[in-house]
């Protein structure tokens, strides 16, 4: 099947509205996506032209749009767009949809705290507060109570540790054969 699929970063435009469907849960929210480009006669960057995507999210991507994105948040925005022309009032309408299969918060723009959701946790199908989601001191700042599985620790040996690995390198170096040309 031929699929215009886009890309488009740019801010919530409406708050997002979430319903409960009887094909599951639906999300829809506006994009106003902004082209930038640099003036060369002020030596700035000025604002152009601005397009409105409504974005459409189902199932648990509109789940965890409800309980994420917020009015004026900047987005990254991935999905299939339709594009459809109506009649209202005797005038002609075109209008740009995205069926969202990604969104995700533009980090070039801020921070985000990524929470994973349990299946079939009754608990994760509410959104938590965000007082749950910092860690305990006897957990590690990697990894979350709420998380699946152990995040690995990316961090690097500390230097009194690689000392200890040196030497153990050294011993099996002695313990091989020599070998004899």
């Amino acid at each position: 099947m031929n699929e215009t699929m886009v890309c488009v970063v740019g801010n919530v435009a409406t708050q997002p509205v979430f319903r409960e469907t009887a094909a599951g849960p639906s999300a829809r929210f506006r994009l106003a996506v902004t082209q930038r480009y640099w003036d060369r006669e002020k030596n700035s960057w000025r604002d152009g032209h601005t397009n409105f995507f409504t974005v459409w999210a189902n199932r648990a991507l509109a789940a965890n749009v409800q309980a994420s994105v917020s009015l004026g948040e900047p987005l990254v925005v991935r999905g299939r767009l339709k594009v459809r022309s109506e009649q209202r009032d005797g005038q002609s309408w075109t209008g740009a949809d995205i069926e969202a299969s990604a969104i995700g918060h533009d980090l070039a723009r801020g921070t985000a705290a990524f929470r994973r959701l349990l299946r079939g946790d009754p608990a994760s199908d509410q959104p938590s507060d965000h007082s749950s989601d910092q860690p305990s001191e006897q957990s590690s700042p990697r990894t979350s109570s709420t998380s699946a599985r152990p995040e690995p620790s990316w961090e690097t040996a500390p230097t009194d540790l690689a000392q200890p690995m040196a030497q153990t390198d050294e011993a099996a170096r002695q313990q091989e054969p020599a070998l004899v040309v």
